[in-house]
């Protein structure tokens, strides 16, 4: 399922960014300003996030599809070490599934510049910017997905919070990095190209800054219920052990 998801988001992320982005496209022709393109690539990739997040199987997982997140709830004692490497290993071959269908499908469209397989670079500003910013919004996202995970009625719009954090990186933060937020996204990027410049930022940033979000809640000493950013009343969740026929149990275990 976390392979299901994080390919989907890089078909989608690919099936998007050629459209708007690959020079002969007919919407790239139409919209001449790059800020209302990138604008509506953010609003794509968010509803995509949102998507899998509260798909059937994106409940059932947690939809992390980020080998940061997973991370980070493995720091909190949300995830046992054994599923975070197995969710780790899954976001990664997903990710890469993902990108090369999107190769099959599309071709040079997809795979030449200025698309490039979306590969995420330093654009403006060099390396040092793209990691600060990297780290920034993936501390930011962290934070957001903590602060709604870890209030009752707020819990429910924890993917939604999600994914229009999503869409504003994308519009704000992708001229600087490229906006990954996800050391598995940039992987599936480079490995499909071999593009490998400055890898180093999307494996270390995104990781960093949503560990620090992570000690921040910790030292703050708030509490999130389960390392899922949607928990479904009618999945079983191996997380924290709720079982849709024990309600009652799962409530008071909630409370």
């Amino acid at each position: 399922m976390e392979a299901w998801g994080l390919g989907m988001f890089m078909l989608s992320a690919g099936l998007f960014t050629t459209l708007f982005e690959y020079p002969a496209s007919p919407v790239h022709t139409g919209l001449a300003d790059p800020g209302i393109r990138r604008g509506l690539i953010g609003l794509a990739m968010g509803l995509t996030a949102i998507g899998i997040i509260y798909s059937p199987w994106g409940r059932q997982s947690g939809a992390h599809i980020n080998p940061a997140v997973t991370l980070a709830f493995l720091r909190l004692g949300k995830v046992a070490r054994t599923d975070a490497l197995f969710y780790i290993l899954a976001q990664f071959i997903g990710g890469t599934v993902g990108i090369l269908l999107v190769a099959v499908l599309l071709g040079s469209s997809f795979t030449a510049p200025p698309v490039a397989l979306i590969a995420t670079v330093p654009v403006s500003g060099g390396e040092w910017p793209a990691f600060a910013a990297e780290f920034i919004i993936s501390a930011g996202l962290m934070w957001a997905v903590l602060f709604f995970n870890s209030r009752k009625r707020l819990e429910a719009f924890t993917g939604l919070a999600a994914g229009i954090l999503v869409a504003l990186f994308i519009l704000l933060e992708a001229p600087l990095s490229g906006m990954s937020m996800n050391p598995a996204r940039t992987f599936a990027s480079a490995a499909a190209g071999g593009a490998w410049t400055d890898a180093w930022i999307y494996y270390t940033a995104p990781v960093m800054g949503m560990l620090a979000a992570t000690e921040m809640f910790r030292l703050l000493g708030r509490h999130t219920h389960c390392a899922k950013f949607y928990h479904a009343k009618d999945k079983r969740c191996i997380h924290c052990g709720y079982e849709p026929s024990d309600n009652q149990g799962a409530h008071h275990h909630h409370a």
